[in-house]
């Protein structure tokens, strides 16, 4: 019988804080962070300090959502992806492999960042775009409709 007291732990990286599994999947999430019934995170996956996850977004694999990040509508962050800071992953957008998103970065429509892609400050990946293989989107950068980024590219604008 547990203690009324007791408090669940988890630590995500930097030492044990207060947090729970996530009733529909099984997860771990930080008591500090807010994810709604109706989303999805995978047993391995993480979300963390005041990342929000709602609507029927899914976090599974190894990924992680953590920061001020915000992942919503139907979107995926899966694999060891990492979804940070204040990023906003929203629609059905993708976030996958090593892939990182961080920064202001917004993602909408069925936008995907895969492979060990980089998607950083106040860029912008949206529509139907694919970023992926070590490709980097920083800066202000706006990546959208059909365009796809890959390889060694870098896409930036200091604007």
């Amino acid at each position: 019988m547990n203690d009324i007291n007791e408090m669940t732990t988890f630590d995500f990286g930097n030492g044990p804080v207060p947090a729970h599994q996530h009733s529909n999947g099984g997860g771990w999430v930080a008591d500090t962070a807010t994810v709604s019934e109706t989303a999805y995170v995978g047993t391995n996956a993480w979300v963390s300090d005041n990342a929000v996850v709602s609507g029927r977004a899914v976090v599974f694999g190894n990924a992680v959502v953590t920061g001020r990040a915000e992942v919503s509508g139907r979107a995926v962050v899966t694999g060891d992806a990492v979804v940070t800071d204040y990023a906003k992953v929203s629609g059905d957008a993708w976030v996958s492999g090593d892939a990182r998103v961080s920064g202001y970065v917004v993602m909408t429509g069925r936008a995907v960042v895969t492979g060990d892609a980089r998607v950083s400050d106040n860029a912008v990946v949206s529509g139907r775009a694919l970023v992926f293989d070590n490709a980097v989107v920083s800066g202000r950068a706006v990546v959208s409709g059909y365009a796809v980024v890959s390889g060694n590219a870098k896409v930036f604008d200091n604007g």
